[in-house]
């Protein structure tokens, strides 16, 4: 009798228990779920999200109003911008498909034309490679950061190449394999697309720009990680950051805020 009774309250015990832990982990995923619609519903609001519904769905004359067009240096900055179009993705951007813990690791510069039709420039004066197994992609090496000398800094270029990635757009001066081929700024390297190396994931004609960290020894670090870039704000002189950029950046003398978020590499 007196063992049954221990084991009924060692059993109450075990059912509060687990009633305690069971109502913690609800209000944790509560609350989770609150702050989640509270940050979508933030994003929602942006008005550069709307710009970027726009772009999606507007006319031509609307699309137009959000282009940047800078063919030549900003004052200051070191960088001419790669490709004209809407920059409709900034670096650290928290927007889909990224989010707050995988931020966007460059820009991306959206067309207004078909694919194949954009120029895409080489921002920098530099080194060209282009890996035998990359179908839209080219890495420029820089042997000295404009702004610290002491480093190798890598610019990264992506999406050069049609949906199904059977027609790249990318020069003939760098077919697969090319490695170490010099390039001044502004050297025609190709035209923007609209591959992403997934058939059933879409995406609109664009160019993805990234400035990559070197691995220390004389190689670039994997883009797809944020703190192995570099906000590309003050190499381009316009506020490209998710936190400081404009609907349509344009030439400043102060691309970045108080509020920038950078990676490992600064900015």
């Amino acid at each position: 009798m007196f063992t049954t009774l221990l084991n009924h309250l060692k059993t109450i015990r075990q059912s509060r228990r687990l009633w305690i832990i069971g109502g913690g982990i609800a209000t944790i995923l509560v609350i989770y779920g609150l702050s989640q619609a509270f940050h979508l519903t933030h994003l929602a609001a942006d008005p550069r999200s709307r710009h970027f519904i726009t772009w999606g769905t507007g006319n031509e004359a609307s699309r137009a109003a959000l282009i940047t067009e800078q063919r030549e240096r900003c004052p200051g900055a070191p960088f001419i911008l790669p490709a004209d179009g809407y920059i409709g993705l900034f670096y650290a951007d928290p927007r889909a498909p990224y989010s707050t813990s995988n931020r966007h690791q460059g820009i991306d510069i959206f067309s207004p034309g078909e694919p194949g039709t954009t120029p895409i420039y080489a921002a920098y004066d530099g080194y060209v490679t282009r890996e035998e197994t990359w179908r839209s992609s080219l890495i420029i090496r820089v042997p000295e950061d404009p702004f610290d000398p002491t480093r190798q800094i890598w610019l990264y270029y992506t999406h050069m190449a049609d949906k199904s990635g059977t027609a790249d757009f990318i020069s003939e001066a760098f077919p697969p394999g090319t490695r170490e081929f010099f390039v001044e700024q502004g050297t025609l390297l190709g035209y923007t697309g609209n591959f992403s190396g997934n058939p059933l994931r879409e995406v609109w004609v664009h160019l993805h720009f990234s400035v990559v960290l070197d691995d220390g020894n004389g190689f670039y670090t994997n883009e797809l990680e944020f703190d192995n870039t570099i906000d590309p704000s003050r190499y381009l002189g316009m506020a490209v950051n998710y936190a400081c950029a404009e609907s349509v950046p344009a030439c400043t003398l102060s691309p970045l805020c108080e509020e920038a978020i950078l990676g490992a590499g600064g900015g």
